[in-house]
C-alpha cells in the first residue's frame, strides 16, 4: 500500500468520524456557519476596528482584505480544485450513503476548501493588522476560521485534508497580502 493511498484512507476515516457527530441543533448552527452572509455583522465589526485604529487608511485595509479573499478563492479553485480533481465526499459515489449531508453539496471537486482558504486568509491578514492594538483577543480570529472550516466537514462537503491545506494556503496568502499592505502603507506615508 503506498503512502498516498494510506493518507487518503485516513482522511476518509477522519471525515466519516467527524461527519457522523451530528444532531438537529448543530445541523442548524453548522449550516449557518458555512453561509457567507451570516458573518456580515462580524465583518462590519472588523471594519469598525480597522477604522478606529487606522482612520482614513481603512480604504487600504478593505482593498487588501478584498485582495486576500480574491487570491484565496481563485488559487483554491484554479491551482487546486481544477488541477487535483478530487471529488467532494458528497459527490463520491462510494461514500454518499455513509455521510450526513447538511445542505447543498456544492461543486464537483473539493481539494482545497475555498471556505478554509478564504477565512484563514482574512483571519491571518486581520491578525497581523490588528495585533498591535488587540493582542489579547486576536486568537479568536483563528477560532472563527476553524469553526467555519469545521462546518464544511460537518456539512459533508469537505475532507479534513481539504480544510488543512486550505487553511495553510489561506494563511500564506494572508501573510503575503499583509506584506503588500505594509509596502503600500509606507509608500502612502512618504507621499
Amino acid at each position: 500500500m503506498d503512502i498516498l493511498h494510506t493518507l487518503k484512507q485516513l482522511d476518509t476515516e477522519l471525515f466519516l468520524f467527524f461527519n457522523s457527530k451530528h444532531n438537529a441543533f448543530f445541523d442548524a448552527v453548522m449550516y449557518w456557519f458555512s453561509h457567507k452572509f451570516f458573518w456580515i455583522p462580524l465583518y462590519a465589526f472588523f471594519l469598525f476596528l480597522a477604522y478606529r485604529f487606522y482612520g482614513k487608511k481603512v480604504w487600504l485595509i478593505v482593498l487588501a482584505a478584498a485582495l486576500a479573499v480574491l487570491l484565496a478563492d481563485q488559487i483554491s479553485t484554479q491551482a487546486f480544485k481544477h488541477v487535483f480533481l478530487r471529488y467532494r465526499p458528497c459527490h463520491n459515489l462510494l461514500l454518499q450513503s455513509k455521510i450526513h449531508l447538511n445542505g447543498n453539496c456544492g461543486g464537483m471537486y473539493g481539494f482545497i476548501s475555498s471556505h478554509a482558504a478564504n477565512t484563514f486568509a482574512i483571519a491571518m491578514f486581520l491578525f497581523l493588522i490588528l495585533k498591535p492594538y488587540l493582542k489579547k483577543y486576536m486568537w479568536l480570529l483563528f477560532v472563527w476560521a476553524a469553526l467555519v472550516s469545521y462546518s464544511r466537514i460537518y456539512n459533508g462537503v469537505h475532507y479534513p485534508a481539504d480544510i488543512a491545506v486550505g487553511a495553510i494556503v489561506g494563511m500564506a496568502i494572508g501573510i503575503a497580502v499583509f506584506k503588500l499592505f505594509q509596502f503600500a502603507n509606507k509608500k502612502i506615508k512618504h507621499e
